[in-house]
């Protein structure tokens, strides 16, 4: 499977409020599909100079993605 490679996109600056909120830029709601009461998993990099957010179903289906892989090389493996 061929997968298009795609540019890392900006949507502009944010400003953390006085209790740690950060309103997610309209534009990048609409296109990301981040809708009220989504849940976000947010991490850091090795560098720990940001943040990044991703919804949280993503993150699942991504650890279940590399569970089945996983599970599919054991079955794989000779038994010893």
């Amino acid at each position: 499977m061929i997968k298009e490679k795609v540019a890392t996109r900006i949507y502009g600056t944010v400003k953390v409020g006085d209790r740690g909120q950060v309103v997610i830029p309209a534009e990048a709601r609409k296109e990301l599909d981040i809708n009220p009461g989504d849940l976000l998993f947010v991490m850091s990099g090795r560098n720990r100079r940001g943040i990044t957010m991703v919804k949280a179903d993503t993150m699942r289906e991504f650890a279940e993605k590399i569970m089945q892989g996983l599970e599919a090389t054991e079955e794989k493996r000779p038994k010893t």
